[in-house]
């Protein structure tokens, strides 16, 4: 048995395909599709990475580090993709940032790439600039529930993330303990008027979630919401 400890850059096995994704507007997005080696995922994440004109693509890291460990650590399918106008390795997707308007049909075009491929139990994770693509559009769709790291509110308004209110849902939101811009009792303010949503404050938690300590925190949350039986994570694998 050779274990090898996980960290920053580890990439634990998965089948990854690379995916396009069709918005109802006619712009061709590119994505990856990261799935269990030898067995069926139990539930699929749906991410959606932070703000493109700051530098957020489908390889921000807490994304990056989800489709690399949580197919073999969790059972877990993960899409990730880049919205309209953004780049990363995987390359360009067609089309303009829209400014959080737009990129509606592209939170669609992903939705039905889950439903034609028949993927299972999806949730909505978004980072930044994705939680506001969730809050603004995640309603519409057909997911067990949203995770939200570190929400900005910025292009999602109140009376958007009002309409949570009443949604059987799980709306989970990490809120880093300095963050930049929205800290733990503003956004308790904020999300009071949806008293079913979980605010989790992460103690020394910041906006971008440097380092190893914050990444397995943020990633144990996710499957503790998704697939709790996969907890914990391991700090080891063998290869």
């Amino acid at each position: 048995m050779n274990m090898i400890e996980v960290r920053g850059g580890t990439v634990l096995p998965a089948v990854r395909e690379e995916i396009t994704l069709v918005t109802a507007d006619g712009l061709t997005l590119v994505g990856e599709l990261a799935m269990p080696v030898d067995r069926e995922p139990v539930a699929t994440l749906v991410t959606l990475h932070p703000l493109p004109t700051a530098g957020g693509f489908m390889d921000s890291h807490i994304l990056r580090k989800a489709a690399a460990r949580l197919p073999a650590m969790a059972d877990l399918a993960v899409l990730r993709f880049n919205t309209r106008g953004t780049s990363s390795e995987r390359g360009t997707s067609q089309g303009e940032f829209g400014g959080g308007v737009t990129e509606e049909h592209d939170v669609r075009a992903a939705m039905d790439f889950i439903t034609e491929r028949g993927l299972p139990r999806p949730w909505l994770v978004g980072w930044s600039f994705g939680t506001e693509l969730v809050l603004k559009y995640g309603r519409d769709h057909a997911v067990e529930g949203a995770i939200l790291l570190s929400p900005p509110l910025h292009r999602a308004t109140q009376d958007e993330l009002n309409e949570w209110r009443d949604d059987p849902r799980d709306l989970i939101a990490l809120i880093p303990e300095f963050d930049d811009y929205l800290r733990p009792e503003e956004a308790a303010a904020r999300f009071a008027s949806v008293p079913n949503a979980v605010l989790i404050a992460v103690d020394g938690g910041k906006h971008l979630w440097v380092g190893e300590t914050q990444t397995r925190r943020v990633l144990s949350e996710i499957v503790g919401a998704v697939n709790p039986a996969a907890l914990p994570l391991p700090d080891e694998w063998d290869v």
